[in-house]
């Protein structure tokens, strides 16, 4: 049976409320099952989305599934680096979907602020960050940063079009990159620093807005944005 919108929505929202619960309260098993499940839902509602190009399509869902691989790999005491790689290559499936029809950095301004809010997060980091993680975590940080500029540029290159029906799906896209800046930066404070106060709180509930924000950048009808051959 083929699940509709609506329902993977659904999965998605509860699943993402049981992982949280289940991580705040130590429930690991029940945690490693709604933790993968809430992002295939997500992923599952994505592809219910089909009024966008192809080629955007395929990128979202892309950085999706690259995402799922990143929940997993997490999850694990070994994982970090391998998580860090598969969220990167997330990020850069996003900036493909976010560029298209618009162009990569059309718009600077996203791009001057979004380097001083990363730059200001790895500074403070920086001397908790073992030489070895350094590198990887940096390039980690740049691409979260281009991707969040990026949907705002995108966003940017929309709003000024007179019933532009991309607006609505930019301006989500924006709004989901910079909830995942948010969702990243508590996570390797966390990580890093010191736990915050309801650390699994705020890291899970922010970055799986920031998912469901982006897969809801995909127009659910038809648009046109010069790219319909895909």
């Amino acid at each position: 049976m083929r699940l509709d919108a609506r329902a993977w929505l659904a999965f998605a929202l509860v699943g993402a409320a049981v992982a949280i619960a289940s991580q705040m309260h130590g429930v690991w098993a029940l945690h490693a099952a709604a933790k993968p499940a809430t992002t295939i839902a997500i992923l599952g509602w994505a592809r219910t989305r089909q009024g966008d190009s192809a080629a955007r399509r395929r990128w979202i869902e892309t950085g999706l599934a690259l995402s799922l691989v990143g929940d997993v790999a997490l999850m694990w005491p070994q994982g970090f680096v391998p998580g860090l790689v598969a969220f990167l290559f997330a990020h850069l499936a996003y900036i493909v979907a976010f560029s298209r029809g618009v162009g990569f950095a059309r718009h600077k301004l996203p791009f001057v602020a979004y380097a001083a809010v990363a730059a200001s997060v790895l500074m403070l980091l920086w001397p908790h960050i073992g030489a070895a993680l350094r590198p990887p975590v940096v390039a980690y940080v740049v691409c979260l940063a281009c991707m969040a500029a990026q949907a705002l540029a995108w966003w940017l290159h929309e709003c000024p079009k007179p019933l532009s029906p991309l607006a609505a799906c930019a301006g989500r896209a924006a709004t989901g990159g910079a909830l995942f800046m948010v969702s990243d930066a508590e996570l390797a404070t966390t990580k890093f620093m010191q736990p915050l106060p309801a650390a699994p709180l705020i890291i899970l509930s922010t970055y799986w807005m920031a998912q469901m924000l982006i897969a809801s950048s995909l127009s659910p009808s038809s648009t046109r944005d010069g790219n319909r051959s895909g």
